[in-house]
């Protein structure tokens, strides 16, 4: 989701922004669902038959593996982290990952040659392996997401030897790292693993170049791809779940035959989402002050103005298709008190739809755990910094 020092503004700024044009879904039922056995999917599943093919997933991103930049480098997640999840009520654990953190390659090795891409390190791959096994031992759903796979990320850190969304041997590249996951994962409960395709898929003419203007995935493309990486997928296990992000942000009614999932946003809009975010606003000039709801830098935002952007995901879920909020939240600078008014307006919107969500983040500026807000009265948790009050806001949807 956010980088240090990496621009997102161009890809915010439209998915904050676009016209959302209206969504023909699908009415297939995802077969996985007959599969589920964990009881506390099992529960939210049966709410939404019917309704919502993927579960009523909630909980956290950990994302141990989703950069190179030492920013983000440390131990992984401990497994008392996994049991506070599971402890407080939820089921779900997001892992986003940048497949060059497990390649055989020297260490902060910036520019990606195509042998790179398929030098597969053992070792790291289990780490982040034993990382989902903690999570899946205190009950916990796991959805494995690619933040940046072969020839794209939406934001920068490694040069990419080609362009997933324009030449074969990127998509090639691409089916073969699903293919290598799924097989890691093939005798694991589908109520346990899924996974995420790639995160935040958008165009640009050139793959490395992120300051450069962002447009859609054409649609045929990315159903070219998301099909391809779904077959190798189901080829291991046909009841696997399968999870394609929003094209450009908006719901992608091209993928819509596939009988695959769909992941939405709960950043809208990111004049509060991400209120002074330096990946985002470079230009301090300007930063209009967050309300909710209210009058932000010359548009007014309500509830009823986010129920009209979300209602292209509504509409997939009535029409048969599975939708998830893989990530959702607020950068640490947004004024407290808006946070909670407008992110408890996001969540309700979603949740009375049956749709779940995933906090970015669990620990860190997004997070319940050591946010580094100036206006929040911690609780100290395990020697953390509890938000005790967003935990609550969760908790209670």
């Amino acid at each position: 989701m956010k980088c240090k020092g990496l621009n997102r503004r161009t890809f915010l700024r439209n998915v904050g922004l676009a016209t959302v044009a209206h969504v023909v879904g699908c009415t297939k039922v995802i077969p996985e669902l007959a599969a589920l056995t964990s009881s506390s999917i099992n529960a939210n599943t049966e709410s939404n038959i019917g309704r919502n093919k993927l579960p009523k997933w909630k909980g956290f991103n950990i994302p141990d593996y989703f950069q190179p930049d030492p920013w983000y480098a440390g131990t992984p997640t401990a497994e008392e982290y996994f049991r506070w999840v599971a402890d407080w009520g939820f089921d779900f654990i997001r892992m986003p990952v940048a497949y060059p953190t497990y390649l055989n390659i020297t260490p902060k090795q910036k520019y990606i040659t195509a042998d790179d891409v398929y030098k597969i390190d053992e070792n790291k791959v289990s780490q982040i392996e034993k990382t989902i096994y903690l999570a899946q031992k205190y009950n916990l759903h796991v959805s494995l997401n690619l933040h940046r796979a072969p020839g794209y990320c939406v934001s920068n850190g490694y040069n990419e030897p080609y362009n997933l969304w324009k030449e074969k041997n990127a998509q090639d590249a691409f089916c073969y790292h699903w293919a290598f996951w799924a097989k890691r994962f093939k005798n694991v409960s589908t109520s346990k693993i899924s996974f995420d395709l790639v995160n935040e898929p958008c165009y640009r003419e050139n793959v490395n170049d992120t300051m450069s203007k962002t447009t859609a995935v054409p649609g045929a493309t990315y159903h070219t791809v998301a099909k391809a990486a779904t077959d190798v997928i189901r080829k291991v296990n046909p009841k696997f779940y399968v999870i394609a992000e929003g094209n450009l942000g908006n719901a992608a009614p091209e993928l819509a035959d596939l009988n695959i999932g769909q992941s939405c946003r709960g950043y809208y809009p990111y004049e509060i989402s991400h209120y002074k975010a330096p990946w985002v606003y470079p230009d301090p000039a300007y930063q209009p002050t967050p309300l909710w709801p209210g009058n932000i830098g010359g548009k007014y935002y309500s509830r009823a103005v986010m129920e009209e952007y979300y209602k292209p995901w509504i509409d997939l879920v009535k029409k048969g298709v599975g939708v998830h909020c893989g990530e959702c939240g607020c950068w640490k600078q947004t004024p407290h008190d808006v946070f909670l008014a407008w992110f408890g307006d996001v969540l309700d919107i979603l949740t009375t739809n049956g749709i779940g969500f995933a906090l970015w983040e669990l620990k860190g500026d997004f997070g319940i755990l050591n946010s580094n807000r100036s206006d929040v009265q911690y609780e100290d948790w395990y020697g953390h910094k509890l938000d005790r009050k967003l935990l609550k806001l969760l908790q209670s949807k």
